[in-house]
């Protein structure tokens, strides 16, 4: 064991890019050792998956505001590239590291490394200390009165809302630094040279223009929601034309800003001005409905790519290939659901009440298996998360737990009439449509000819027609649907 006083101590950072509540950085800087900051780029993790092309993007910004935020604390963070594995133990060869710490993961795959290589540590005398640093609590801490995760979010909620919410902690004013020994140095990968941004093609113009990453954004964004935005955002969180949501999810994802940050800051709000508590509870339920999904893929690690209700390995998935094209490029004919899709491609984010849309869309009005549009919002999203992007879908699809039922199949005319009025979303992702009124915006196949004409719309050429009809779409997915009678049976943990 090193017992030496003086030898440095890691924190090893994964989705946790911040200074502010973060439990392992927090401990580090309290031993008062050299702190030595790292993290590891795996692009073959065993077990695990790896990033889609939108977040890649998001992790180069946001590595560079945590080495940015390090560097001005007194440390700074260094880039590897491999196996976490190997990596870390070659660290603690190099720099003669007494105590190594880490904020915890959930998932299964990601559980049996952090394992392995904290038994590994344990062995040859070396401390690994590891924190909830992404939750508001841990997985096994919220579970019903048989001590099993629950099925419901409600009754979770609930559950959730009688336990007290841990204070974040502050950012240390000062790390203590430490120098890297040259073997580690000499493997170090410069940010830029990781790959991570695309090159050629460059699609990431639109994110670009969208989002600013880093901890100090995710702040600022957090503060201006509460100032602007969470007054009245229980109603106009469902309007996708306006800026009704705190848009901090990316945040959330690579861990920029935590969830008792977002949740003390919230409260604090609501303590100053007492009208705010009804806005603040629904905002607050969606910063809990991310633990439940996180909870639940811990307990049910298939999520992603295995239906939880076993009655739908059977399901009669339709192979579809042009309209699972369509539907990826905006160009299904319904001006909502290529609304969403183009906002997806060209900003890395989608409304969450337009994902709803978009995702019942596509599995229950093409019958495509929702594990093809999970994947796709995997590759495209910023903030595509493990967690909630699997449980949505699943959701959608009626084969997750407290799914939508099979029968909830959202038509899109009915849908963009009620959640976009006057049409401002489509008009700005759908602009060939633009010139259409609201009543028909919607429903451009039901305008008159003259009206086409005089807007510039032209069925089949500059906008699509429908690719299926709404009517025989819906009543061909609640056969297939009711076509499912065996009982319901869970995989078990």
């Amino acid at each position: 064991m090193n017992s030496d006083s003086h030898a440095p101590v890691l924190v090893w950072f994964r989705d946790d890019h911040r200074l502010n509540d973060n439990p392992a950085l927090s401990a580090a800087a309290a031993s008062e050792s050299q702190v030595l900051c790292f993290y590891v780029l795996d692009d073959a993790p065993e077990g695990l998956r790896p990033l889609g092309g939108a977040a890649r993007w998001w992790l180069h910004g946001s590595l560079k505001a945590l080495g940015d935020s390090l560097e001005h604390a007194g440390s700074s963070l260094l880039i590897l590239k491999g196996s976490p594995s190997k990596v870390v133990e070659e660290i603690i060869r190099a720099t003669g590291a007494s105590a190594i710490y880490w904020n915890r993961r959930y998932g299964a795959a990601e559980i049996a490394v952090d394992s392995a290589i904290k038994a590994r540590l344990t062995e040859g005398g070396i401390k690994a200390h590891s924190f909830n640093g992404r939750l508001l609590h841990e997985p096994w801490e919220i579970t019903n009165q048989a001590g099993k995760p629950f099925q419901v979010f409600t009754p979770y909620l609930r559950a959730v809302n009688a336990r007290p919410i841990k204070p974040p902690l502050p950012a240390p004013r000062r790390l203590k630094g430490g120098v890297w020994a040259p073997p580690i140095l000499e493997r170090a990968i410069p940010l830029t040279e990781l790959g991570l941004e695309p090159s050629s093609p460059d699609w990431a113009g639109g994110m670009r223009q969208e989002w600013q990453r880093g901890e100090h954004a995710a702040r600022s964004k957090l503060s201006r929601f509460i100032e602007t935005g969470l007054k009245g955002y229980a109603e106009r969180r469902d309007r996708p034309s306006q800026a009704g949501t705190s848009r901090l999810s990316p945040h959330l994802r690579f861990g920029e800003i935590s969830p008792r940050q977002v949740w003390h800051s919230v409260m604090s709000a609501v303590d100053a001005e007492p009208g705010l508590e009804r806005d603040a509870e629904k905002f607050l339920s969606e910063v809990a409905w991310r633990d439940f999904t996180h909870q639940l893929l811990h307990f049910y690690p298939h999520l992603p790519d295995r239906p939880h209700s076993s009655r739908f390995e059977s399901f009669p998935w339709n192979e579809d290939r042009p309209a699972l094209r369509a539907w990826r490029r905006g160009l299904t004919g319904y001006p909502i659901v290529d609304a969403g899709m183009r906002q997806l491609w060209q900003t890395g984010w989608m409304h969450n009440r337009v994902r709803m849309i978009t995702a019942s869309f596509l599995v229950k009005h093409l019958l495509t298996d929702w594990r093809q549009g999970e994947a796709w919002f995997w590759d495209t999203l910023v903030d595509a998360d493990p967690a909630n992007n699997a449980f949505s879908w699943q959701w959608i699809a009626g084969s997750g737990p407290d799914s939508a039922p099979f029968h909830r199949i959202f038509n899109p005319v009915t849908q963009g009439e009620k959640f976009d009025p006057e049409g401002e979303y489509i008009r700005t992702y759908v602009p060939e449509l633009s010139r259409l009124p609201p009543a028909l915006i919607h429903k451009p196949w039901e305008a008159a000819p003259g009206l086409l004409r005089e807007a510039g719309v032209v069925l089949g050429d500059t906008y699509p027609e429908p690719i299926v009809p709404h009517g025989p779409a819906r009543q061909r997915a609640l056969e297939a649907f009711r076509s499912l009678r065996s009982p319901v049976s869970e995989p078990s943990a």
